[in-house]
């Protein structure tokens, strides 16, 4: 009985603060409550017996990539940003579309069969644990796609530093050009001396 009542509150905080997430002003505000949606589905994953998930939940999302989005959101000029024209003038447009994707998604939903599916049963994860059944699927079954996606994070980290990068060519020309240019005080005093 417990575990359905936990469940139940997990789920319902998960879906407000994922609202407020999206809904508040506060930019800070909304990461906080970002925060507090990666610690309820640490939750849902306790009481899933997926112990390792939530750990990495916790550690993954409610540690490092929070962290990032504080610091995106600190280095960002939020003065500029929020400034900005919305892409959608009328807001009407996106709640119309949001409730088609959501009467879709309960379309569907009696789709869905309950029970085991893959060759894992509950007895056989249960005598290996999660954190070991995860791993041989993970490193067996399913390496080609875990290699790939490696793949694609390690050009999203090169994408990003090429970035960042400041051009070295076009940081000596722009120091070159600024040693040349006359600063309007020398020009001044120049003038006056001829």
């Amino acid at each position: 009985m417990f575990i359905q009542i936990f469940f139940g509150y997990c789920a319902l905080m998960i879906t407000l603060s994922g609202i407020l997430a999206i809904s508040l002003r506060n930019p800070v505000h909304c990461v906080l409550m970002v925060l507090v949606l990666f610690f309820h589905m640490a939750g849902l994953y306790l009481t899933l017996n997926a112990e390792f998930l939530a750990a990495v939940q916790i550690i993954v999302y409610a540690g490092a990539i929070l962290v990032l989005y504080l610091f995106v959101l600190f280095l960002v000029s939020l003065r500029e940003e929020l400034h900005l024209d919305a892409f959608i003038a009328n807001p009407w447009i996106g709640r119309v579309i949001a409730g088609g994707l959501a009467a879709a998604l309960l379309y569907v939903i009696p789709a869905f069969t309950l029970g085991e599916k893959g060759v894992w049963s509950v007895e056989a994860i249960k005598q290996v644990t999660h954190t070991k059944a995860l791993g041989q699927e993970m490193y067996s079954t399913y390496l080609l796609p875990f290699e790939i996606g490696g793949l694609i994070l390690l050009v999203a980290l090169i994408g990003g530093l090429a970035l960042a990068r400041r051009d070295e060519g076009a940081t000596e020309a722009n120091a070159a050009d600024e040693a040349t240019t006359p600063l309007p005080a020398q020009s001044d005093h120049k003038e006056a001396a001829q």
